[in-house]
């Protein structure tokens, strides 16, 4: 049974921001917004953010972490520094020896730049 993916849906507290800060990572229009849920995508899969009554990030490092976002990024020093300007945080835990850059958005996603 073939299955084509069509969204991944973050939870989240504040739907709105948060497709924003990815709009602007991504270049993506947001097709869809209110006040409990926004969509960004063009022709393909689609990144959905939703919200849940006290949303709690995952913690960095640890076990609760479920699944990040990995971005390919022609310049990782400058799309570090423009994703800190938009609200990202970068953790101090750092994996993979250079090889990418942990960050969090805005509400404490997981995401990874790498060249």
């Amino acid at each position: 049974m073939p299955a084509q993916l069509t969204t991944i849906v973050l939870d989240c507290a504040d739907p709105g921001p948060l497709a924003e800060f990815y709009r602007a990572v991504t270049g993506w229009k947001i097709t869809s917004s209110d006040d409990d849920s926004a969509y960004l995508g063009e022709n393909g899969v689609q990144l959905a953010f939703v919200r849940v009554p006290d949303y709690r990030p995952p913690a960095w490092p640890g076990s609760d972490k479920q699944a990040h976002l990995d971005f390919h990024v022609e310049d990782v020093e400058l799309a570090v520094k423009r994703l800190l300007e938009l609200g990202a945080t970068k953790p101090e835990f750092q994996p993979g020896e250079g090889q990418w850059t942990v960050l969090a958005d805005p509400q404490g996603h997981l995401l990874c730049l790498a060249a």
